[in-house]
């Protein structure tokens, strides 16, 4: 398989940024794309909704499916699983994209941002993996890639913001274990991360601490992860793939074209040595 032709892909957070990103390249493809996501009025903080992204997804070749969907809430994610599979008949891959961030340390932390980014992250993660699993079961080439860090226990990734490390690597350990537990299946579990900070919406949310001028594009996430999902399933799991090193055994190495800025020295993203 090379290409996502008639796959159907469940998306959480898909209405903007990264998730939508990866959509459109599938959608390139003419798959078939579950919005998951909570935005369905436009003129938000980040900016576009679960209809705009399903216009953008069909524009591109694709078949999109918006569904209004809070992750943190079971009943609303297995809706939105029931209703992926009345239209698309299945779910052959789930990309566990959604996910809050504080990058604050403990005293500046509440407890209601503590319980979100758990609640998005780690409990969103997992129930969007729990829904999705009868029907990866039946899926010919079935794939989880969720947005998360490798494990790396350096002291330094959680002096700075303990709880939003606590949450990301949540996300990681469901990769970790859910890689073994789903492999008699043939279900490929991964991680995606990105070398450099990505410039999203997302980052007016870090009070500038990054120059966007210093950041890739969420393109070079959306053709990682493109080369990841057309891998065979059951040869290809439990890895914590970093998106330059997947597009490097693609043979691409000039990444310049993913670059907001080329003349810009890139921001290194967390978590990488």
């Amino acid at each position: 398989m090379t290409i996502l032709h008639d796959k159907t892909l469940f998306i959480s957070g898909a209405s903007r940024g990264i998730g939508k990103a990866i959509a459109l390249r599938a959608a390139a493809d003419g798959a078939n794309i579950v919005i998951a996501a909570k935005s369905v009025k436009p003129g938000g903080k980040l900016g576009g909704t679960i209809y705009t992204a399903a216009e953008e997804i069909e524009a591109a070749g694709g078949r999109a499916l918006p569904v209004a969907t809070d992750i943190r809430d079971e009943t609303q994610v297995e809706s939105a699983v029931e209703k992926a599979v009345e239209t698309f008949g299945g779910i052959d891959i789930l990309v566990n994209n959604a996910s809050a961030i504080s990058l604050t340390g403990t005293r500046q932390t509440s407890m209601k941002r503590f319980d979100l980014m758990y609640a998005v992250n780690v409990r969103g993660t997992f129930a969007c993996s729990k829904a999705c699993l009868p029907y990866l079961e039946k899926a010919s080439n079935p794939h989880i890639l969720t947005l998360s860090p490798p494990l790396n226990m350096k002291a330094r990734w959680f002096s700075d913001h303990v709880a939003y490390t606590l949450s990301k690597y949540g996300m990681s350990m469901c990769v970790l274990g859910m890689a073994e537990e789903f492999r008699p299946a043939g279900i490929a579990v991964n991680a995606l991360w990105p070398r450099t900070v990505i410039a999203t919406a997302a980052l007016a949310m870090l009070g500038g601490r990054v120059n966007p001028e210093q950041c890739r594009t969420p393109e070079i996430l959306a053709d990682a992860a493109h080369a990841i999902l057309i891998r065979d399933s059951r040869s290809c799991t439990g890895n914590f793939f970093i998106d330059d090193e997947v597009l490097a055994e693609q043979g691409i190495t000039d990444l310049t074209r993913y670059a907001v800025n080329p003349e810009q020295p890139l921001f290194p993203d967390l978590f990488l040595d």
